[in-house]
């Protein structure tokens, strides 16, 4: 195997590394995409990975020189599952990009929790009270966890109606374009609830010493995932209007 892969996330703890590959017969592509599995001492990796976000998943790129791999070291992208349970019938970008759409949320409730304590303590300039007692911040605070939770909700939604799609064995195309959707949400949602708590907690919020910081450079970067991409609206539009989706 040769090739050159970029996000590589956690792969300076990894012990075995596992890229897409393409089929090559003849030099030709054959359309089989398969994975592979290497050990990290056959994989060569890069030290590229200079981000503003998420510096911590190491996602630098790695690449693979003529690295040999056992028949049962490889098999297709999307294999027959070997295990019972509709979990396991799920097409794999179904399963991956749920990981992707809960790292938003999680780092919404983080900052939430953050807040909070900064809240307790914190005065604007000129004010005689903390934050925390300020009716407005209450108000802001009730809306942002409702909304946060709304989206939760969404995205659960979404994929329990595609858990039972393939478990009934019906069309799972509208339930997976509603998951997209849901998964968008839910990283827009919470990329404007952690804009708003960085709002309120004012310049404190830009500090490298402050956790805020961190979360909202952190939520910027995963909202750019492919997984979670604004593109999920357009099929979501076409599937309630009825159009073409082929």
């Amino acid at each position: 195997m040769t090739g050159h892969w970029p996000f590589g996330s956690g792969s300076p703890h990894a012990t075995w590394f596992s890229p897409f590959c393409e089929v090559y017969e003849n030099g030709n592509a054959t359309g089989q995409r398969i994975l592979v599995y290497a050990p990290h001492d056959e994989v060569i990796r890069h030290d590229n990975w200079h981000v503003s976000g998420l510096r911590g998943t190491g996602s630098g790129d790695f690449e693979f020189k003529d690295v040999f791999v056992l028949e049962h070291f490889a098999h297709p992208h999307q294999p027959e599952p070997t295990q019972p349970g509709t979990l396991y019938r799920l097409p794999t970008m179904s399963v991956f990009p749920w990981t992707m759409a809960t790292v938003p949320l999680g780092l919404a409730r983080g900052t939430l929790s953050e807040f909070v304590s900064l809240a307790c303590k914190k005065k604007r300039k000129g004010d005689s009270i903390p934050l925390i007692e300020r009716e407005l911040v209450q108000s802001e605070v009730g809306r942002i966890v409702a909304r946060l939770d709304a989206a939760r909700a969404l995205l659960r939604q979404g994929m329990s109606d595609l858990l039972n799609a393939v478990e009934s064995g019906t069309d799972p195309m509208p339930a997976h374009v509603r998951f997209r959707v849901g998964r968008t949400f839910a990283s827009e949602t919470a990329l404007a609830a952690i804009g708003q708590l960085t709002e309120i907690a004012d310049a404190v919020s830009i500090l490298q010493s402050c956790p805020l910081e961190r979360y909202e450079r952190d939520a910027r970067a995963t909202a750019k995932h492919t997984a979670i991409s604004p593109a999920a609206y357009i099929p979501g539009g076409q599937l309630v209007l009825g159009l073409d989706m082929s």
